[in-house]
């Protein structure tokens, strides 16, 4: 059974960083592109970034853009979520995922080319 787990949410001032971890296990996870989305309270889930199998390609959405940046560990099976210039925004609980072996381009900005979900963690920024 695949699991994610992510880490290292908390609570940050406007401006500050914050680095997001995802463990997965149970995948061949060298294989897999990765994925992270978030969702603020009463909103919709939204793309954030993802990373192909080898780190090779990103994909990101344009509200993070210069300050997010994703990267992987094929050996620690660990996908990160590097977080600066943190705004009040931001907040919101961030969920990494699996994307399905047959999702290519821009499916990945898209929650259905993903089949495995990790429980969240949370990100407040205050103002």
């Amino acid at each position: 059974q695949v699991q994610l787990v992510e880490s290292g949410g908390g609570l940050v001032q406007a401006g500050g960083s914050l680095r997001l971890s995802c463990a997965a296990s149970s995948l061949t996870f060298s294989g897999y592109t990765m994925g992270w989305f978030r969702q603020a309270p009463g909103k919709e889930r939204e793309f954030v970034e993802a990373i192909s199998w080898n780190g090779g390609i990103t994909y990101y959405s344009d509200s993070v853009k210069g300050r997010f940046t994703i990267s992987r560990d094929n050996v620690k099976n660990t996908v990160y979520l590097q977080m600066n210039s943190l705004k009040p925004e931001d907040t919101a609980v961030y969920y990494c995922a699996v994307a399905r072996s047959d999702s290519i381009g821009k499916d990945y900005l898209t929650q259905r080319a993903y089949d495995y979900w990790g429980q969240g963690t949370q990100v407040t920024v205050s103002s």
